[in-house]
């Protein structure tokens, strides 16, 4: 529950689980179907709870994707409540609801993202702002009613398959409390439980620091809005097994830093590395570990590679006297295409040449670290 000013905001959503195979045909509604789908939406909650027509709802006339809405501060809903206060009370028979115009949304967080449309459940967007003595009790009936019988409405459920063009298995009314106990139970189902634990405190308890282990036993820590990851490297440093299994086992963190990566991004919060001298750039992270020495080599750059996974890290290192090397830095390519920058970045660096020599495995040295040949 959010206050600002003499309301409360409830917030909540319509969550429409599309049949198999279907894609909605376009992502968000005009100003007028907007306000069409609100008064179906009204009649379904009034329904529900009947206390809710004491209050004003409010509509954003757009689908989502859980990772979209499930972000630090919660945008779209403060960006509903924002424009919501703004329309005088008495007004569309307290009931408003913003859709585009000309193809655009009143406000830039109400327009979704098409990067994140192939999921199979849609979310749109709802708040109820009600007065302080009134908000309490709604809370509560809405945290009850919602969760145990929060279907919509027939007249709702085919209104909204034939205006965005889908098959429905359910559409149903969560409050948002209800969408966070979801998505919770979706990432602990695929052995993410640590991922959410960083998400729940930075939308939750940005303030207080948190900190867990990964699934594979990296360190993550959430502090000051960002999220940091021990490197798979330092990781490495205090694994033990055999060469084969640690080179597996170091596949799988960078793949898990991948995973932990791409899905932070997507709810908003960035991912750093826990690093002395972190670097980092679009869809790459590194740390530098020493300086150049000049009594070695010229630094180069080698490429350790994971079946599956293609290059998993960038090794910058030194040549020296009686087969020594020197390593200066790592890099992980957390996506395919920021490969080269990642490669540019460090050969500008350390003054390295551009060549990125293959290494077609993951390279250890002799400590059964990350090393050159």
């Amino acid at each position: 529950m959010e206050s600002a000013g003499s309301l409360q905001a409830l917030p909540a959503v319509l969550a429409l689980e599309l049949s198999p195979g279907e894609h909605p045909q376009r992502l968000s509604l005009s100003r007028d179907e907007a306000a069409e789908l609100a008064a179906l939406v009204a009649e379904d909650l009034c329904g529900l709870v009947p206390e809710v027509a004491q209050a004003r709802l409010s509509l954003g006339g757009a689908v989502f994707d859980a990772v979209e809405l499930l972000r630090p501060g919660f945008p779209v809903w403060a960006t509903l409540d924002e424009l919501a206060r703004r329309v005088p009370r008495g007004q569309l028979e307290n009931v408003v609801a913003f859709g585009h115009h000309d193809g655009r949304m009143p406000a830039q967080p109400l327009e979704p993202d098409p990067a994140y449309a192939d999921g199979p459940m849609r979310l749109l967007p709802l708040s109820l702002l009600a007065s302080e003595d009134l908000a309490t009790a709604l809370s509560e009936r809405m945290e009850v009613e919602l969760v145990g019988r929060g279907e919509a409405g027939a007249r709702t459920a085919d209104w909204l398959m034939r205006s965005l063009g889908i098959r429905l298995e359910h559409a149903r009314y969560l409050s948002r409390n209800d969408l966070l106990a979801l998505t919770c139970v979706q990432y602990e189902h695929v052995n993410l439980a640590p991922l959410w634990q960083m998400l729940e405190a930075a939308m939750l308890t940005p303030y207080r620091p948190e900190a867990t282990l990964s699934a594979r036993g990296l360190a993550l820590r959430y502090a000051e809005g960002k999220v940091w990851m021990q490197s798979p490297a330092q990781w490495l440093a205090g694994q033990g097994g055999e060469t084969p299994q640690r080179e597996h086992a170091f596949a799988g963190a960078v793949f898990e830093l991948r995973q932990y990566a791409a899905l932070l991004e997507a709810h908003g919060l960035p991912l750093r590395l826990e690093a002395e001298s972190p670097l980092q750039g679009p869809g790459w992270l590194a740390e530098t570990l020493a300086t150049a020495d000049p009594a070695y080599g010229a630094p180069a750059l080698f490429a350790h590679e994971a079946a599956g996974l293609g290059v998993v890290a960038v090794t910058v290192a030194q040549a020296g006297p009686a087969g020594r090397a020197q390593v200066l830095a790592h890099g992980y390519p957390l996506q395919a295409a920021a490969l080269g920058p990642l490669v540019t970045a460090l050969a500008d660096s350390f003054g390295a040449g551009s060549d990125l020599y293959a290494l077609g495995r993951i390279q250890l040295d002799e400590q059964g670290q990350l090393g050159m040949p």
